[in-house]
């Protein structure tokens, strides 16, 4: 394909910016288009680097936080507590150096996620029931404390609200932010009820990205 105008690749191989000096131009432009707000400092850094995260201003007026959940989450992370992760997405993109800063213990393999097991797809196909609930059922026990990221699947926030209700599970942080149409608003409304340390991020929209991006942005705040 012909083009008659310069590559504009060109003109940032002619001034370099590193991967860091444009993420700090781009936080620099949050900060100057950011519309008023009512969160705390801390909660502010979180919300930042979701808008970050998406390019969306709109979601700073649907990020909800229980007074207790960043404290919480922090409290666990030095800890080295359990993190759940409810879609093998969120797992990869962690990142282990930053929850190592916080606990040494920290590893890719200590993250919990059972939605590609064996087991969980071989129940799901002969119940019919999404992957997501038999994932985080076999999690069971281990979620008490734990820090739960749900950025996929409303399901798995379904089953765990009912876990934290029937069965006393409770965890240090319920990152509610599963993406869709179908028990979407459902999930997040009934977790807003439990009285749980939550971030939710209110209406159909979520995902894996966001959900990374929380706890990053959490263990940013602790090591500062």
């Amino acid at each position: 394909m012909k083009t008659s105008h310069r590559p504009l690749i060109h003109d940032l191989l002619e001034s370099p910016l590193s991967g860091q000096e444009i993420e700090d131009l781009s936080f620099a432009q949050i900060d100057a288009e950011a519309p008023e707000h009512l969160y705390s400092a801390d909660e502010w850094q979180v919300v930042r680097r979701l808008i970050h995260t998406t390019a969306d201003f709109a979601i700073s007026d649907l990020i909800r936080f229980s007074p207790d959940a960043l404290q919480s989450a922090g409290k666990a992370l030095q800890q080295g507590k359990a993190i759940y992760a409810d879609s093998n997405m969120i797992r990869s993109g962690l990142s282990i150096p930053r929850l190592q800063k916080l606990n040494p213990a920290y590893s890719r393999e200590a993250i919990l996620c059972h939605v590609a097991d064996e087991d969980t797809v071989t129940q799901a196909r002969e119940e019919g029931l999404p992957r997501s609930l038999f994932a985080i059922r076999k999690a069971g026990k281990k979620l008490d404390g734990a820090i739960v990221l749900i950025g996929n699947a409303p399901v798995a926030l379904l089953e765990l609200n009912r876990m934290a209700v029937e069965e006393n599970i409770r965890p240090s942080l319920v990152v509610g932010m599963p993406v869709g149409f179908v028990h979407v608003l459902e999930s997040k409304e009934e977790l807003a009820q439990l009285d749980l340390p939550y971030i939710i991020l209110d209406g159909r929209r979520g995902g894996s990205p966001l959900a990374v991006a929380t706890l990053h942005a959490i263990c940013m705040l602790e090591h500062g």
